[in-house]
């Protein structure tokens, strides 16, 4: 059998693993919610010990508890922070067990923190310190677990997502240097229409990625605002008046991003309109991601019987049972990210929803989703600029054979001879399968040298008349 330790909460005493870190109040947690077995994300719970060492060094500071316990408090979490997770018997997440599926408020989350930090400060002092009395001075787990949402939140988007879509963008940019020189058949609802150039194509690509960015920037000042300070419901009982603006100080040179106190923390605590707003726009993101994914599929369709315009890198096999066969595996497993992500933000939509009076009451599951939106995506738009849109082959013979019969280029001869005549000029074409050329020059009055420049398609790509 594990040896257990006996430990005592408000509600008595409890059998708690001999080894764990935690107390009493987490394995009630972990008793009454087996549910996914999915603890909370670990940037969460490295948020959750920044904010309870910077609560520390802030209480520390306006005196509200010992110098010597504050250092002992942010010791431990510093610590904490610097556990490998490679290492099973070094491992952080071991000690934050309680799953996702849990109060609404997270307070079992925000107390295995406090139990594990009293705990371990509690050895190094040489003296009691106490998970909520210390640990968590001047703070409530209503405005701890909110806070520890955006930072995690805020701190991905800086880190991750923000600099893979950077480089997914310049990735684009930088294929579409290379490929300007190829002209393509241009689609319309899946069909044949003027001819664009392949750079054009990526670029407006990488424009729907500089969008997304631009969005995801403008968010960055509201998920950097925090709620901590406003303590139970937002009134900041129990907590030193200038507890918020110290506390986000020295949170902001612990991470080296730039939080800010909230002007309201009534809002902070009772809502979670921000994390919906991210939340919406990483589903934008998302859907620019599944449309860039499903062109590189339909491109590299074939080879034989599909377009073939491109050749994707070949990575795998891509059947059990048919030799030779090679899938689009980057862009299909990302599309899958992306109707993930989509997902996620549903959920995160009916959580929004959830703030009932002063408190929103699905915090974990908001917190849950978002990081792993912002994670899902972070780590597939990389894969996919290295592994698909650095990579990819262009198949000019392809291209070339499919614009030659597109008789969809007698456009450029409507200005001088009509939509009327050139639409019976393109139906022949079709009927016949012979190259607009060949039919415009039967049916009209203009040389074959004349119908070579108007219907040129790299011309065609530049606009104009």
């Amino acid at each position: 059998m594990n040896k257990t330790r006996i430990e005592k909460d408000s509600m008595g005493e409890l059998e708690v693993p001999f080894n764990a870190l935690y107390g009493a109040q987490t394995q009630r947690a972990v008793n009454n919610f087996p549910i996914s077995g999915q603890p909370m994300p670990e940037p969460f719970i490295h948020a959750l010990l920044a904010i309870k060492a910077s609560a520390a060094r802030a209480n520390s500071h306006l005196n509200s508890i010992d110098n010597s316990m504050a250092e002992a408090i942010v010791d431990v979490c510093s610590e904490l922070l610097a556990r490998d997770d490679s290492s099973p018997a070094n491992s952080l997440m071991q000690h934050f067990p309680v799953d996702v599926f849990q109060t609404g408020s997270g307070t079992s989350t925000n107390m295995n923190a406090n139990e594990v930090i009293a705990h371990l400060a509690s050895i190094k002092l040489g003296s009691s310190v106490n998970a909520n009395d210390h640990v968590n001075f001047g703070q409530s787990s209503n405005d701890v677990i909110p806070t520890a949402l955006h930072v995690s939140a805020a701190t991905q988007l800086h880190n991750k997502l923000l600099p893979a879509l950077i480089h997914l963008a310049t990735t684009i940019e930088n294929k579409a240097d290379t490929l300007s020189q190829y002209c393509k058949t241009g689609r319309t609802h899946l069909m044949d229409a003027m001819p664009v150039r392949m750079d054009q194509s990526l670029r407006g690509w990488a424009e729907q990625i500089h969008s997304n960015i631009r969005n995801l920037q403008s968010i960055q000042p509201a998920i950097q605002t925090l709620a901590q300070g406003g303590t139970a419901v937002g009134t900041g009982i129990n907590a030193h008046p200038k507890f918020a603006r110290s506390f986000t100080q020295f949170l902001s040179e612990l991470i080296g991003i730039k939080f800010s106190p909230a002007s309201n923390h009534f809002a902070l605590i009772s809502s979670q309109d921000t994390a919906v707003a991210l939340s919406g726009q990483l589903k934008t993101t998302a859907v620019s991601i599944m449309k860039i994914s499903n062109d590189l599929r339909w491109m590299n369709s074939g080879p034989l019987a599909g377009l073939g315009e491109i050749s994707l890198e070949a990575l795998q096999p891509g059947s059990s049972i048919m030799p030779g066969k090679v899938n689009p595996v980057i862009p299909e497993a990302t599309a899958m990210v992306a109707a993930q992500v989509i997902g996620n933000d549903a959920a995160i939509t009916i959580g929004g929803q959830s703030g009932n009076f002063e408190l929103n009451v699905m915090l974990p599951m908001v917190a849950f989703n978002l990081l792993n939106s912002i994670e899902l995506l972070s780590n597939s738009v990389r894969l996919l600029a290295d592994k698909a849109i650095a990579t990819f082959e262009v198949n000019q013979d392809k291209l070339t054979e499919a614009l030659d019969r597109n008789p969809i280029l007698v456009t450029a001869l409507n200005p001088i001879i009509g939509y009327l005549k050139a639409s019976q000029i393109a139906k022949q074409a079709y009927q016949e399968k012979r190259p607009v050329i060949d039919v415009a020059a039967e049916n009209t009055d203009l040389s074959r040298e004349e119908l070579k420049q108007l219907l040129d398609p790299d011309k065609l790509t530049r606009g104009g008349l």
